[in-house]
């Protein structure tokens, strides 16, 4: 079996794309694909749910980042 991935960004490539597959009646998958790499999507979300149990570091002065951050 081979495969052939494209990335069409219009919805009537897509559109076209899977009338010509089905016209030939080749198998095909249709799915979103992000253009985000897995790894920092998941390093976004267990920030996220970081930041909703409450941990996180607030800055109180922005002139002084390093002594506001240690005397947390």
């Amino acid at each position: 079996m081979h495969a052939i991935i494209s990335y069409p960004e219009k919805k009537e490539d897509i559109n076209a794309l899977k009338a010509f597959l089905k016209a030939l009646k080749i198998k095909f998958e249709d799915r979103e694909v992000s253009s985000y790499d897995i790894d920092f999507i998941s390093k976004i979300k267990n920030r996220e749910e970081s930041l909703n149990k409450g941990e996180f570091i607030t800055i109180k002065d922005t002139d002084n980042i390093w002594e506001s951050i240690l005397s947390e």
